[in-house]
């Protein structure tokens, strides 16, 4: 008689190359859908503490603009994503964050700015995504202190 893979004792065996071909599967699936904005986040940045901030859970297309602040020189430094920016072409810069836009009405600008950053200094990347009609910007914070 014509029977299924199986042992001599009646008990089927466990194919595991269809299980394996399913997890990779999922593994691409999840690698692919997971945001990239984990590795243009600048890990020296001390990020201020908003006790009352409120955790955005929509996954909208964003720009991020991290400022550090340097000790030494007292002026900030400004990176998009994890391309360092020059302040003095405010035109490229504001275009360049107008191309990121395009015609996406969630795109969202995101600032991370060290809690030592002056905020005449965090005022230049609000006018950057003012120039690039940007309405949606949220700035990044701590709830507690680490």
């Amino acid at each position: 008689m014509a029977g299924g893979g199986g042992g001599g004792d009646g008990e089927p065996e466990f194919q595991v190359a269809p299980m394996i071909d399913v997890l990779l599967v999922l593994l691409i699936f999840f690698m692919s859908i997971t945001s990239a904005q984990v590795l243009k986040v600048d890990k020296n940045i001390a990020l201020p503490v908003a006790s009352h901030g409120v955790k955005r859970d929509d996954k909208a297309a964003a720009g991020l603009i991290n400022i550090s602040w340097d000790k030494n020189t007292g002026q900030a430094k400004y990176k998009l994503d994890d391309r360092e920016l020059d302040i003095n072409d405010k035109d490229g810069i504001a275009k360049e964050l107008a191309a990121r836009k395009g015609t996406n009405e969630k795109f969202r600008l995101l600032i991370r700015a060290d809690r030592q950053c002056h905020a005449k200094y965090i005022s230049k990347a609000l006018e950057w995504g003012a120039e690039a009609g940007i309405d949606n910007i949220a700035f990044s914070g701590l709830n507690r202190e680490e």
